[in-house]
């Protein structure tokens, strides 16, 4: 690690140190070292392999198969095989459980901070390994619905009512989780220290919980690319997250 990334993970380690209360809130670059692919930039994969507009919430009432089978695409190419957490998601579940950091926010969809350890995360996007009921509200297990499409049976159904069976997961066109946003909001208006960790900041209305945390306390931006927040941030770090949130644990 060079010496300016050095500083910068002294200086972030030295504000959760003295923090009250500090948040993580993390985008699609915190699970792009362990194999998951980007989303947007000029190679994320809305750009260069799938039409979003085939995953909106109209396309799903409207083309429940059609959707179900560009869904099972989607997932396969978002999950390749060996994906597990990376070393970034391991040192915010070791921060978390040392107390340091008091809440995960999360705008993916893997599950891969849960896998890491961490205990308190707000998923505000879901969380694709799980498929609800539009009938009767159930949620279970993505798998068994995964193979059903895959043998050739779509749209998959609930086993306990027949209903409809949706990803767990925020569609275009579908607003965020009422309880999931109202705590995460909730979060960033408490934060002494706001972590952005590998957020373009571009999703809205979770981007916007960067803005209330830099009126609130410390904002930190650690991203490749340039954010539209990145001057009202107190630290903008670029950096790798995998090698630098490591360096932050270590000095903590």
């Amino acid at each position: 690690m060079d010496a300016a990334l050095e500083s910068d993970a002294a200086w972030v380690a030295r504000r959760l140190r003295e923090a009250d209360t500090a948040v993580a809130f993390t985008g699609a670059g915190m699970s792009t070292a362990s194999g998951i692919p980007d989303f947007r930039g000029d190679d994320g994969i809305w750009e260069t392999e799938f039409d979003p507009a085939s995953f909106h919430r109209d396309r799903f009432v409207d083309d429940p198969a059609g959707f179900w089978r560009d869904r099972v695409r989607l997932q396969e190419r978002m999950f390749p095989d060996g994906v597990e957490p990376n070393p970034g998601h391991e040192a915010i579940s070791a921060l978390e459980s040392r107390g340091v950091l008091d809440a995960v926010v999360t705008q993916n969809t893997d599950g891969l901070h849960r896998e890491a350890g961490s205990d308190r995360v707000v998923e505000l996007h879901g969380n694709a390994a799980e498929v609800v009921c539009e009938d009767c509200g159930a949620r279970t297990d993505a798998e068994p619905a995964f193979e059903t499409v895959r043998a050739g049976d779509a749209p998959p159904r609930c086993e306990d009512c027949g209903g409809l069976l949706k990803p767990g997961v925020v569609l275009f066109g579908e607003h965020l989780p009422r309880v999931a946003y109202s705590e995460a909001n909730r979060l960033a208006g408490d934060a002494d220290v706001f972590l952005s960790l590998g957020s373009s900041l571009t999703v809205h209305p979770a981007a916007g919980l960067a803005g209330r945390a830099a009126e609130a306390g410390s904002l930190v931006v650690v991203n490749f690319d340039a954010t539209q927040y990145d001057d009202r941030a107190d630290r903008v770090v670029r950096g790798d997250l995998a090698a630098f949130l490591p360096e932050v644990e270590k000095r903590i």
